[in-house]
């Protein structure tokens, strides 16, 4: 596979999340409402633009310079925030891709925003996510409030990963 980057989103962008939001398995894995008018979710994309930590820190993962996912820290407090990650393109699921590109968000994380705590919430049924956190090197901890997910009241799986115990 060609290199996996992140990058700051960009004007345009907005055009490959109108195009995930066509694929309704990909809606329903990463839980986004399925059928999503295209214009609902430009103007979404739009406003992500103007979002700094602490509200969102939002990277675009390419390919080869080709857009296909992001990356999200969140939820910002003192020294800790919120992970989470989407490939959009689902032809490249299965591929690696959210591994290479959730140690980069976390080596920034860590390494460049200066926190010591990153966390992570995962709808129990979805195992994919889940095997992808202990790869990352999370640690489960709890679970939250249960919350919908593919139709059903399910568990969410709580984790955390401390700066001490990344390894890129």
């Amino acid at each position: 596979m060609a290199d996996v980057r992140l990058r700051p989103l960009r004007p345009g962008d907005e055009e490959s999340a109108v195009r995930w939001g066509a694929d309704e398995e990909f809606c329903l894995a990463i839980d986004w409402p399925v059928g999503l008018p295209a214009e609902h979710i430009r103007q979404h994309w739009r406003g992500l633009l103007t979002l700094t930590p602490p509200e969102l820190l939002r990277h675009g993962i390419t390919v080869g310079g080709v857009l296909v996912g992001y990356t999200d820290l969140a939820g910002f407090t003192g020294d800790s925030a919120e992970f989470g990650i989407a490939i959009g393109e689902r032809a490249l699921w299965g591929q690696g891709l959210g591994l290479r590109a959730g140690r980069l968000t976390l080596a920034h994380a860590f390494a460049d925003l200066g926190l010591q705590t990153v966390t992570a919430e995962v709808h129990a049924p979805n195992l994919r996510s889940r095997a992808l956190m202990r790869r990352l090197g999370f640690t489960e901890i709890g679970q939250g409030s249960p919350q919908e997910y593919r139709g059903a009241l399910v568990p969410v799986i709580q984790f955390v990963l401390r700066r001490n115990l990344f390894s890129r």
